[in-house]
């Protein structure tokens, strides 16, 4: 369909952005006949640009594709705390309080010479165990909800820089200033020094 509408598909405009400086100018001029031929084929006026009129937008947005990268699923909390307990300290600490937790309910046979002193000390091994058990899943926690938390702050910088960072473009034969994520195929760019330029069509 993309060829119907346009005289380049997808997968040509694609191929075209894997190219850089003149290995990329020269598949212009032989593949579209040049920069004029390419605006041509794209329906872009290269003085005034795009008609800026939703439904042209629209329609390039669905031919093309959006201008953003789909963002990776956010791990769970369940998930950091799991990648969390993936520390060789802590498993060795999770096998000892396992350990010493099995060790203080385990009762050898009675000896007719142990004391009281010895009793009391039974009845509270399971302490021990069950303190190193608690320190484990108190440093899990911790390195979770810290993991979740950094993730968080992550994805709102990243959704403040796509929202915020503005793009010049000429629609409309007028120079405006628009989101990246707004940007369509065959928008007329004004590149100005030091604009970091990034482009995802899919």
């Amino acid at each position: 369909m993309t060829a119907r509408v346009f005289g380049c598909t997808l997968s040509e405009l694609r191929a075209l952005m894997d190219l850089r400086g003149a290995e990329a100018l020269a598949q212009v001029n032989k593949k579209f006949g040049g920069v004029e031929g390419l605006c041509a084929k794209l329906k872009t006026d290269p003085v005034n640009g795009l008609p800026n009129e939703k439904a042209t937008l629209e329609e390039r947005r669905r031919i093309f594709g959006r201008n953003e990268i789909p963002p990776a699923p956010s791990k769970s909390f369940l998930r950091l705390a799991w990648e969390a307990l993936q520390d060789i300290t802590l498993i060795i600490l999770l096998v000892s309080a396992l350990v010493s937790l099995g060790l203080s309910f385990y009762k050898p046979p009675e000896n007719s010479e142990t004391g009281g002193h010895d009793a009391n000390e039974r009845e509270a091994g399971w302490i021990e165990g069950a303190a190193i058990l608690l320190a484990v899943i108190v440093v899990v926690l911790v390195t979770a909800l810290n993991d979740w938390s950094k993730e968080k702050q992550f994805r709102g910088l990243q959704a403040k820089i796509e929202t915020e960072h503005k793009f010049s473009v000429i629609r409309n034969g007028e120079a405006l200033d628009t989101v990246v994520t707004e940007l369509v195929v065959g928008d007329i760019a004004r590149v100005k020094y030091g604009n970091n330029i990034f482009f995802f069509f899919f």
